[in-house]
């Protein structure tokens, strides 16, 4: 498995693993899918309202337009 965070990439073991989360590396295992997000990270509030916003758009169009199941579900 690997910790990464930014430019930085190290191979690791599981004895390692929460070390190296605590400090703000995502694991990764060999397949390069992420196991464990690190520690301490921020979104931007830009992002943060953006995903606020599209959410409560998604809300009020599921109000006025039920979405629609296929037949055979």
């Amino acid at each position: 498995m690997t910790a990464e965070k930014g430019n930085k990439v190290y191979a690791i073991d599981d004895s390692m693993k929460a070390q190296y989360q605590n400090e703000g590396f995502d694991i990764k295992d060999d397949a390069g899918k992420v196991i464990a997000y690190g520690k301490g990270k921020t979104v931007p509030y830009e992002a943060y309202m953006k995903a606020v916003m599209e959410l409560e758009a998604l809300k009020k169009a599921k109000g006025k337009k039920p979405v629609q199941e296929k037949e055979g579900e």
